[in-house]
């Protein structure tokens, strides 16, 4: 269906963007520094149940369109490739600004709450909708099974890599509260290492091209 090497590939390319400190992961981040370790988890599995409908929409909207036009599929992947390119840049502008996220309030909320504060966040994110439109179709065999059904199989890979890896920074974040409001400076240095990541990988995205 979808060629070992293929998966492998994708994996690298979506773990590199899902460990970059976006949306996501700066609000699970932010939950785990402001509410703990158990609000941060609960957040996480809001935001992945949030990210699995953007794969089921994204799956289901472009999945025909790819199967008739090449062209189609090109003009996604330029388009997805420059907004990446434009989140790196505004990363690496606001990283100051990453510290704000220290300054939320240590309150007791609902885990209803939480959870859908979390699915929200994941479900709007633009950085992951602009990645399933731009990456998941390059990693598609027009030959193989129907797009649509590679497209969900490859969304749910990022899903559970996205899953393991905001859970890992939520634990982190809600372990270590002391540690990150002693030097906000941390979060600044990560949010500029997360611009450039983005920076590559929407130059790779941008130059790379199937051949049929």
């Amino acid at each position: 269906m979808i060629a070992a090497d293929a998966l492998l590939t994708f994996a690298a390319a979506a773990f590199l963007l899902i460990v970059v400190p976006g949306p996501s992961v700066l609000f699970v981040v932010s939950r785990g520094v402001a509410l703990g370790r158990r609000a941060a988890l609960v957040t996480v599995a809001g935001n992945a149940v949030g990210i699995y409908l953007q794969v089921l929409a994204v799956a289901i909207g472009l999945g025909a369109i790819i199967e008739r036009s090449i062209v189609a599929l090109q003009i996604l992947k330029l388009a997805g490739a420059f907004y990446l390119m434009y989140l790196g840049v505004q990363a690496l502008r606001h990283r100051r600004e990453l510290a704000t996220v220290l300054d939320a309030a240590g309150t007791v909320r609902p885990q209803r709450r939480i959870f859908r504060e979390g699915f929200v966040v994941g479900v709007t994110n633009p950085k992951n909708i602009i990645f399933f439109t731009a990456v998941l179709p390059q990693f598609v065999d027009r030959a193989g099974a129907p797009v649509g059904v590679q497209m969900t199989i490859l969304g749910t890979i990022y899903v559970a890599i996205a899953l393991v890896s905001d859970s890992i920074w939520g634990i982190i974040a809600g372990t270590a509260r002391s540690w990150f409001a002693r030097s906000p400076k941390r979060l600044e240095m990560l949010g500029g290492t997360g611009g450039l990541v983005m920076l590559g990988l929407g130059l790779r995205v941008a130059i790379s091209g199937r051949k049929d």
